[in-house]
């Protein structure tokens, strides 16, 4: 996707900028009515700015808690894009409210704004999300998200430095609550603009009926959800990160003037640090994943995110500043520690964006279009669900005496734990970074004729056999899940059992090896095409010892006769004089000459199960092997 689908496309760009407008004043609003109460050191009612700060951030994202059931079936039940346009609307009346609430200075008031604008940004969110499927092919899926991502972290850079600027000048400029509402009006005005363009997509569940008690319904929508682990798991995923980010930014002002005893500029600097440093990251996850849905990036960013974030509580907690007034922004910068903690501060930014887009775009991919926005919603529910527990635990923690870097440090642990607890639970995430690595860093994979795969529906992949990764690289460019055949002796090779398990590799073996192996084996394939799986298969029933094909085993046709699936050719070139190949010498029993092979993958057109013989499946991939 090129950025002029972002300005010209008909149907991605309004998406994009409604979004981008309601994402700016979301922060525009929180962002000035924080920064007053920390730096003008506001109490309301009794409460100190230290409580209102995380209180604000919890009131923010309530209303994902308790409306985001009733978003997601309406969204589901009626016509999104009108859906969007009111919701605009309703963002102009909140913006005329809190504008009241800014110039008498009426605190709850802009508390209770905030509720209304989390309210706002929890109906638009199932929508933002399960529309993106719907206006872009399933090709630009991952770019679309990792678009929206960046467009909405670049309205939380703008909003943010904008509202820190509006609520410093609040004390200082008698017209600037006038300004405010004015920029607030103006930019609620231009996303009812943007969201008339919108266009309108098929409903997905007209007949269904609405619940208004969130709860039964969301626990419906979670026990629908859980089987399908990979989706499941990539919400607690971004779940987590969201309770991750929660504790980092609620505690950035406080941690910037009570730690740091740096002023409103220098916090500013840090969220503008944290906001670009997501769309960054977005946009990098974007092009390591080469067009594909990676969730091999998202453990190496999670451990990213551990690591940066216990530098920069290591980092803080040898502060030395002896002044009295807090620092400017210039003396912020001549500190000698200053750039390891903005240096720390963007690398987590960049680590989340990372982990986060492919998790969206998985999310998405796999959810039944019937009922993607409910989805989406239990989605935002359980995020908002581990928000509203970070603020609890935050004001825990300040009854408690934590200190801010403790509470930094604790986090990152926790990450860490909790990172290993989901790759336990779905081991794919592992899996796939492990292709990754192989196919990116220890290979130079290119793929041809990818197109020849079916997007849904079963299919018989075959393959010539040169190393015992073979699986693992195609596994790494073809974009959906694959059942893989092996011969069952793999498994015993060190190391590899769990994977191949995990992987749910089917074992094989000859039939006058181990006939109960070899028949279990065809029973597993014949379920895998009959859930509508693609099973790939290596005919030639071992690895080559001379670099030349070997000769296709009728085992093809056997799977073929109970089940007549496409079967697809492939051919893998390159992989012969490799670390895990026969040639000079054993399998990994010799030194590595050199990393990163060009290799090839060609992908041929299918074959229909008629006309597909060992034999003639034997041609097919020799030729392919003789293309250039």
């Amino acid at each position: 996707m090129s950025l002029k689908l972002i300005f010209k496309d008909s149907k991605f760009s309004p998406l994009f900028w409604t979004q981008f407008f309601g994402a700016l004043n979301d922060n525009l609003l929180k962002n000035a009515l924080v920064v007053m109460i920390t730096f003008q050191s506001i109490s309301v009612s009794g409460l100190s700015p230290q409580v209102l700060v995380p209180l604000c951030s919890g009131i923010f994202i309530l209303p994902f808690f308790l409306f985001s059931s009733l978003s997601g079936q309406l969204a589901d039940k009626m016509q999104k894009a009108t859906i969007a346009r009111w919701v605009k609307v309703a963002e102009l009346g909140i913006m005329l409210l809190a504008g009241l609430g800014f110039y008498q200075q009426h605190y709850w008031l802009l508390i209770f704004c905030l509720f209304l604008m989390g309210l706002h940004s929890a109906v638009f969110g199932p929508i933002k999300y399960s529309i993106i499927p719907e206006l872009v092919s399933e090709n630009d899926l991952l770019s679309g998200n990792a678009y929206v991502e960046v467009g909405t972290f670049l309205a939380i850079l703008i909003g943010t430095i904008a509202g820190g600027l509006a609520g410093g000048l609040q004390s200082i400029f008698p017209q600037g609550p006038l300004w405010l509402t004015g920029a607030l009006i103006l930019i609620s005005f231009l996303g009812i603009l943007t969201s008339l363009k919108i266009p309108k997509v098929a409903i997905s569940d007209p007949e269904l009926k609405i619940q208004l008690n969130p709860f039964p319904e969301m626990l419906k929508n979670i026990r629908q959800i859980y089987p399908q682990k990979a989706v499941f798991n990539s919400i607690l995923g971004i779940s987590w990160f969201w309770f991750f980010g929660a504790v980092l930014l609620t505690l950035l002002p406080t941690f910037t003037k009570d730690v740091l005893h740096g002023n409103e500029h220098v916090i500013t600097l840090f969220l503008a640090l944290f906001t670009i440093g997501i769309a960054c990251g977005s946009i990098l996850c974007e092009k390591l994943s080469f067009g594909r849905v990676e969730i091999g990036l998202v453990p190496p960013a999670s451990l990213g995110m551990t690591i940066f974030m216990a530098d920069l509580a290591w980092a803080s907690n040898g502060w030395q500043y002896s002044g009295t007034d807090l620092l400017s922004l210039t003396q912020f910068l001549a500190h000698p520690a200053a750039f390891r903690l903005m240096f720390d501060l963007f690398a987590i930014a960049i680590c989340g964006g990372v982990f986060t887009v492919p998790l969206y775009t998985l999310i998405q991919n796999r959810s039944p279009a019937s009922h993607r926005s409910r989805v989406i919603a239990t989605n935002n529910f359980i995020n908002a669900l581990f928000m509203v527990i970070s603020s609890l635990l935050l004001i825990l923690g300040q009854k408690f005496n934590l200190s801010i870097v403790q509470l930094f440090l604790w986090t990152a642990v926790l990450n860490l734990l909790v990172s290993f607890f989901i790759y336990s639970l779905v081991p794919e995430f592992t899996l796939r970074f492990f292709s990754w690595v192989l196919t990116h860093v220890l290979y130079r994979v290119r793929i041809r004729g990818e197109h020849h795969v079916p997007t849904t529906g079963p299919a018989l992949l075959v393959c010539n056999h040169v190393t015992y990764l073979d699986w693992m690289v195609i596994a790494g460019r073809v974009k959906r899940p694959i059942r893989f055949v092996l011969y069952y002796k793999f498994m015993n090779m060190p190391g590899a059992k769990y994977f191949f398990t995990q992987a749910k590799v089917i074992p094989i073996a000859g039939k006058n090896e181990n006939l109960e192996i070899f028949n279990q084996a065809f029973v597993e394939i014949s379920e895998a095409l009959r859930d509508g799986d693609l099973v790939c298969l290596f005919p030639e029933g071992m690895l080559t010892q001379t670099g030349e094909l070997n000769r296709f085993r009728p085992g093809v046709e056997h799977i073929l006769k109970q089940d007549p699936v496409p079967v697809i050719p492939m051919s893998l070139k390159g992989l012969w004089g490799s670390f895990f190949s026969h040639k000079d010498g054993k399998s990994m029993h010799k030194i590595p000459k050199r990393i990163h092979f060009p290799v090839e993958l060609n992908i041929g057109a299918p074959v229909q199960a008629s006309a597909a013989t060992a034999a003639h499946l034997e041609t097919t991939v020799r030729n392919l092997l003789e293309q250039n």
